[in-house]
This record gives C-alpha cells, sequence and structure tokens, in this order.
C-alpha cells in the first residue's frame, strides 16, 4: 500500500503485529484486520476489525468486457473508506495484502482501474489468476474446517464472476480449476422474470452443469471426493437463513452441516418468491435478493452431478487465505508454492 493523505498518519504510530487483507471480489469487498493468534489456536488469527461492502464491480462485465462508470465509482468509495479504516487500525503498508478477482483480471479496463485507485487511495491492487485464487481459498477454508472434513473434500467457492473448484486431501491441494460461472454472471445473462421462471432456473442449472462437465473432464481419476465443502457469500447466506441467523456470526457458521433436504426446502422457499420479498428476509443482505437464484441453481448442479447428500458450509475462504499469505510472509508457507503451482490448473 503506497503512501497517501489516508496512509500517512498510519506510519507515525504502527502495530507491528497487525495485517489486513482486502479481498475485491466481482460482488462482494471485504477487509480484514487481525493478529496472529498464539501458536496452535483455531483460527490461527485474532479478528481486530471485519467489514465488506456488496458493490458488483462485475456488473454488465458480461456484455461489455469493461468495468462499468458507476460500478468503479461504488468501488473508489468503499476503497477510499477501507484506507481510512486501515489507517486508524495502524496497520504497515508492508503488511497489507489486497487481491482481485474474476472481475479486474478479466475487464479490459481493470489495469487502469487498478492503478487509478492506488493513485487516489493509496490501496496497491494485485490481480490474481485463477489457481491463486484457489489456493488462497482453500488455505483460509482449511484453517478452520473440521480435520475430519479435511481428509477428503472438494471445495468449492462461489463469487460473481468465477467459481473455485479444489480436490484437497487432508488441507492439500490435489488438484484445482477455475471456471468463469460467478452469480453475477448467471442472473445477467439467464435471470429475466421475477420470481423465476422455470426456464430461467432450467437455463442456469444447464450454463452450471456444462461447466461441471469440465470440471470433472479435469480430474484424472474423474472421482469426486467424500465431502463437499461450499465458502462465499451465497453459500453463507443459505446456511444463515436456513439457521434463520441475524446478526450473522461466522462461528456458527463455519463447519455447519446443510442436508441435501434443507438445502431443497430452502431452494423451493427461496424460488417461489418475488426480489422483493427475497430481499425482505432479514438474513439476505441488500444487494443478494437476485444473487442468491444463481447460487441456488450452482449448488444444486454440483449436488447433482457427484450425488452429494450433504454441504458443509465455511466463512473462512479467500479473504483468510490472503490475510494468512501476508501475515506469514518470510515464513514457511501453509501450501507449498511449487507444489501448488503443479497442481493448480486454470481454465
Amino acid at each position: 500500500m503506497s503512501k497517501s493523505p489516508a496512509t500517512t498518519n498510519m506510519t507515525k504510530q504502527i502495530k507491528p503485529h497487525r495485517f489486513a487483507a482486502i479481498d475485491i471480489g466481482s460482488n462482494t469487498f471485504r477487509l480484514l484486520i487481525a493478529e496472529p493468534s498464539e501458536a496452535g489456536a483455531s483460527p490461527p488469527w485474532r479478528t481486530v476489525c471485519y467489514t465488506h461492502r456488496i458493490i458488483r464491480l462485475g456488473e454488465g462485465l458480461h456484455h461489455s468486457e469493461r468495468l462499468a462508470d458507476a460500478a468503479m465509482q461504488r468501488a473508489m468509495q468503499a476503497f477510499s473508506e477501507f484506507a481510512a479504516i486501515i489507517a486508524r487500525h495502524q496497520v504497515a503498508p508492508e503488511h497489507i495484502a489486497a487481491t482481485a478477482t474474476a472481475a479486474m483480471r478479466e475487464a479490459e479496463n481493470g489495469l487502469q482501474f487498478r492503478d487509478a485507485v492506488a493513485a487516489q487511495t493509496g490501496i496497491d491492487i494485485r490481480i490474481i489468476d485463477g489457481k491463486t485464487e484457489a489456493g488462497m481459498s482453500l488455505n483460509g477454508a482449511a484453517a478452520v474446517l473440521h480435520e475430519k472434513t479435511r481428509q477428503d473434500m472438494l471445495l468449492f467457492d462461489i463469487g460473481g464472476g468465477s467459481t473455485e473448484f479444489i480436490r484437497a486431501a487432508n488441507g492439500a491441494c490435489r488438484d484445482a480449476i477455475s471456471r468463469k460461472m460467478g452469480v453475477v454472471r448467471l442472473v445477467e445473462a439467464h435471470l429475466h422474470s421475477d420470481p423465476p421462471s422455470p426456464q430461467d432456473y432450467s437455463a442456469m442449472l444447464a450454463t452450471a452443469d456444462a461447466h461441471l462437465a469440465v470440471v470433472e473432464s479435469s480430474w484424472p481419476d474423474h472421482l469426486p471426493p467424500a465431502a463437499l465443502v461450499g465458502t462465499a457469500g451465497t453459500v453463507t447466506t443459505l446456511a444463515a437463513t436456513e439457521l434463520d441467523l441475524c446478526p450473522y456470526d461466522a462461528e456458527t457458521i463455519n463447519n455447519h452441516r446443510m442436508s441435501r433436504k434443507s438445502f431443497e426446502m430452502l431452494r423451493d422457499r427461496l424460488l417461489g418468491m418475488n426480489q422483493t420479498e427475497r430481499q425482505a428476509i432479514r438474513t439476505i443482505e441488500a444487494g443478494r435478493g437476485d444473487l442468491i437464484v444463481a447460487g441456488l441453481a450452482i449448488i444444486e448442479a454440483v449436488m447433482r452431478r457427484w450425488h452429494y447428500d450433504a454441504m458443509t458450509v465455511v466463512d473462512a475462504g479467500l479473504l483468510e487465505g490472503a490475510w494468512l499469505e501476508i501475515s506469514h510472509a518470510g515464513k514457511e508457507p501453509r501450501m507449498n508454492a511449487d507444489k501448488s503451482r503443479a497442481q493448480l490448473s486454470n481454465i
């Protein structure tokens, strides 16, 4: 993070053991400021500050291949707010990791916007590829998952612009793939009715399954792992809605098991509502009322294709993985970098 008016005062009295991570998604921006926990503690971070904003940076990208002016304005406002929060919490510039995913890496003007953000807010953004995104998501999720789940799992991370699928054994990556299948992309392509028509939802299911066929073909043995684990806002929102968890609590969500029957009941309930009705549910945050429909389709397609009867939900993912990476700088990485590059693939 380069010097700016928002960060100049921070250097006067920094907190040497404090680290900040920013997850710049196609829909949601998230900020975590934390300090390392004591050795052996779970999770391995102690949260000092967490906040997020629903920005929908990838709005219209599916059609225009560019970040829209309105989306960039919303994003710039969020970055300014994040820079001020980081300054107040006295995080050293070299202890800040800002990672951007599908929207910024795919947009024709993504690099231009990255440079504008640095100039205006002092936040230096690293645009990561799909395999790096998958590795960070795995590291973040594995830090809080139960050992039994980590033994043999398929982790999927539903974003606004892409979804990552990672097969892992004992917390280590076996292989991974990123697909251009995100909830913003699916909604813009297929959601034309309110409430969603059977035709709209079927089109989402068919699109999702076509991506899953490519995922499966990338696995040398074509075999799904024993446990299904979902992370990111769509999955955690569904879990919170099932539990009627308000206010939201990450520790309650981590390792929550949602049966397929419970998922299908929740699916039927939400698909029978219009967007206003879905948005009125207290566990569905403003801005997710339409996107939750695409999330349902992706999850259903995954459960159908690989015959899962339940899904474990985890709140931790890419954001926490980015925090672990910056906080472990100069130490042994949680995931062997050379090995992970060989194991991870991106389409």
